[in-house]
């Protein structure tokens, strides 16, 4: 085994390997998605070298050539007193050094956006651009399997945000002379069978580590459940109205983009630039631009992180300026390559009558109110969009199964979305209303879009800030006594906007945007409930309870990677689970000795071991290569494998539940086809409201031999539950009978099968209106 240390004082890399000593050989430690460890003993006294330092580059290269280790001295070398010679005493140095990502994890790693139904490669290259663009090569990266949603923590490493995507994914990734890789776990395999005498019994232990488990519970994070829509009555001098629950908001950062354009240059961190004309650039207003090439799509601003479309958000531009002969689109949001056609929301710019007009543009086509800008006026443009559905995009989770990864879950949510086109001009008072330009909504949805902030076939003009924040899942419409619609406007005042709503469920109008006698303010929301869900594994269960007794073997936990953002999700982690928990032998680890083995072993590679007839593939999660100080060669090859049950891959399992979970009494059969649930009902409004009765229009038609259940209380759904029920209707639009000012109702739809199936969340119809004496 050859040994160079570059000690970084200009000798470059220098040959230690006859300074290393038998009773300190080198031992590397490879570990499943984690920095390799390279350790060992030096005498530099007697070969007359230099003694290592930190930061000194360390490669690892045995006889047949094969690149086995490269990486960093991370600590100072330890000097150990081996005793005194001719010269004086004597020291060796035990060195330790970190595999080459050292250095990335050196590097901060930057805010961003969550990555969205993507290979897991192509997130992996994204986190390494991003940390130290250009330091390590990533042609290496394979694509890989898709990740749903991967979010990068800035406060961990890049090693630790690398392992969590290359789990989420199922691979396995390695960072060595300078190149960063990926590769689907088991895209190397090695067979070791008895039959063909690879396979040394002698060095071959395994151990059962965790009883079978065939009805699994999951807890996950905290999630959307009821949809609400909650009606108040104004009468020109309420200025406050409180919900009767707080709604739900998403975890993590609300400004999901914002750049202020005030660097030197344009943040790559943020956006990638398209602009062959030299077109775009920074100065005293912020992001000047100054034409383009005529063509749409060709001199773009975009940002790199694709945006979630749930809930709640706000697209904003600020200090706006546009110059004569303009053309092109502002705060675009695409689904797909960045041009007119994908064009979900922008604001499309052009000329009329030889005046800049901006006018909104929804799925590629103009909608709404033209405006003219005025020359030299400054203005803020927004976009407000409201879906009802949070999460868009559902995680994906894998598992191997019989030596094949098989996928669980995946796949985007439909849903409608609102939108309002709103704008400000700056040299107005600022509590002069904002101008809204359109305000109505769309049937579908994408379920992720990308933000180009400039899409410029020629415009002239500058932009002062760009910035997208995420507002929780409330909105607010009023209907006049006269039957007209409009969506009132929530921020911050100065803004322009009608009210602002507080985390707790308090909206407040401001003055001017008090709702008037006879208005009937609708504020639409979600509650919140922690996330959980029950699967078994019928055939499983009946297997364990032949011969008497129950064959129910629960196991209750929860996911930490990737995260369960839905009960959707943990459903999906349940069927992973039970995909490997349900056999005897699932949750099986042991290790395997061999020395020079015919080909290098990585962790994520597999072993199929054949040993009686029977092959079981199990996964590489830990690798220890020891330097026999022999010539020829010996290295000694120690290799820890687990299969997923004794040792997550794809998700990462925690064997706690979230303390407010309620546990579902029942499971559902993880093998039943088709879904156990109904559609929610998304798009449930009341029509009208009178002191007799409310209106209600449930958006969808029945299922045959179903319809619509209402109750004055979440939950206890079913055809043979009474209390708290109010009615069951066979069509779609129907009547609640008013019983008082404040009132609770819930709503699902029901089929007609045996036991009937529900939806997974209610639609809430909540009052506080004067009813009739």
């Amino acid at each position: 085994m050859k040994v160079t240390i570059d000690n970084l004082d200009g000798a470059g890399a220098v040959d230690y390997s006859a300074a290393l000593c038998s009773d300190g050989p080198v031992k590397i430690v490879r570990a499943l998605n984690e920095p390799s460890v390279c350790s060992g003993l030096l005498d530099v006294g007697d070969a007359g070298l230099a003694a290592p330092v930190r930061r000194g580059r360390v490669v690892v290269t045995a006889t047949n050539g094969t690149v086995v280790f490269t990486g960093y001295i991370a600590t100072e070398p330890e000097a150990v007193y081996a005793g005194v010679g001719l010269k004086g005493p004597v020291y060796r140095y035990a060195f330790s050094a970190v595999s080459d990502e050292w250095l990335l994890d050196k590097q901060a790693v930057p805010l961003s956006g969550a990555g969205l139904s993507q290979p897991g490669g192509q997130m992996l290259t994204a986190l390494t651009n991003r940390v130290e663009n250009g330091l390590f090569t990533t042609s290496g990266v394979m694509q890989g399997a898709n990740v749903g949603v991967f979010q990068p923590v800035a406060t961990e490493s890049w090693s630790k945000n690398a392992g969590a995507v290359a789990g989420a994914a199922y691979a396995a990734y390695r960072v060595l002379n300078g190149a960063v890789s990926m590769q689907p776990a088991g895209t190397v395999t090695h067979a070791l069978s008895d039959g063909d005498g690879t396979l040394q019994m002698a060095a071959l232990k395994t151990a059962s580590v965790k009883e079978l488990a065939n009805d699994v519970t999951l807890s996950g994070g905290e999630e959307p459940a009821a949809y609400v829509t909650e009606s108040f009555a104004g009468d020109g001098a309420t200025t406050v109205f409180q919900l009767s629950q707080t709604p739900f908001k998403p975890a993590g950062a609300s400004t999901l983009i914002s750049d202020s354009f005030g660097q030197a240059a344009i943040d790559e961190q943020i956006w990638e630039i398209t602009d062959p004309g030299s077109h775009l650039r920074l100065g005293a207003g912020g992001l000047t631009i100054s034409g383009g090439n005529g063509l749409d799509g060709q001199t773009t601003l975009a940002a790199i992180d694709s945006l979630e479309m749930g809930g709640t958000l706000v697209v904003e531009a600020g200090n706006v300026q546009l110059g004569g002969a303009s053309a092109g689109v502002i705060c675009g949001l695409y689904e797909g390559a960045t041009m007119n056609a994908n064009c979900f929301a922008g604001y499309n710019v052009r000329q009329s009558g030889g005046n800049t007009v901006i006018v909104p543009m929804v799925n590629g086509a103009e909608v709404g109110t033209v405006f003219t800008m005025v020359q030299g006026h400054s203005y803020t443009l927004r976009i407000r969009l409201h879906c009802v559905e949070t999460q868009r995009v559902l995680q994906t989770y894998y598992a191997m199964v019989d030596g094949a990864v098989q996928a669980y879950g995946g796949g985007l949510v439909n849903a409608p979305m609102q939108i309002v086109f709103d704008l400000q001009d700056l040299g107005l008072a600022s509590n002069t209303p904002a101008t809204v330009l359109y305000d109505g909504s769309v049937a579908g949805s994408p379920a992720s879009c990308t933000l180009v902030a400039v899409n410029s076939v020629q415009l002239f003009g500058s932009m002062g800030y760009c910035r997208v924040t995420r507002a929780g899942s409330a909105w607010v419409v009023s209907t006049l006594a006269s039957g007209v619609k409009m969506t009132r406007l929530m921020g911050v005042a100065g803004e322009g906007v009608d009210c602002t709503a507080s985390s707790s469920g308090k909206v407040t109008f401001l003055n001017g945007r008090v709702p008037v006698a006879g208005e009937l303010v609708t504020v639409a929301y979600r509650t919140q409930q922690r996330a959980v869900a029950r699967m078994e594994d019928a055939a499983s269960v009946a297997a364990e309870a032949e011969g008497g007794g129950t064959g129910t073997a629960r196991w209750l936990g929860k996911v930490s990677k990737p995260e369960t953002r839905s009960s959707v999700d943990c459903e999906n982690a349940a069927r992973a689970v039970l995909s490997f928990a349900t056999s005897r032998a699932a949750a099986l680890a042991g290790t395997y000795g061999a020395v020079n083995p015919a080909a290098d072993v990585w962790p994520g590679d597999v072993l199929a071991i054949t040993r009686n007839g029977q092959t079981m593939y199990v996964v590489v999660r830990r690798v220890e290569i020891s330097e026999g100080m022999t010539r020829p060669e010996m290295l000694d090859y120690r290799i820890a494998f687990a299969n997923d049950w004794a040792e997550g891959l794809g998700l990462t399992l925690s064997e706690t539940i979230a303390a407010n979970a309620l546990l579902p009494e029942t499971a559902l059969d993880s093998t039943a086809a088709g879904s156990n649930v109904l559609a929610n009902l998304q798009q449930l409004q009341v029509v009208s409201a009178t002191g007799t009765a409310l209106q209600v229009d449930a958006g969808t038609a029945p299922p045959v031999g179903g319809g619509f259940e209402v109750r004055r209380r979440d939950g206890d759904f079913g055809s043979t539950v009474d209390q708290d029920l109010v009615l069951r209707s066979p069509v779609r639009s129907f009547s609640i009978p008013r019983e008082g000012q404040v009132e609770h109702y819930y709503v699902r739809m029901y089929d007609g099968s045996t036991p009937r199936l529900y939806s997974r969340f209610s639609s809430a119809v909540f009052t506080d209106l004067p009813v009739s004496e």
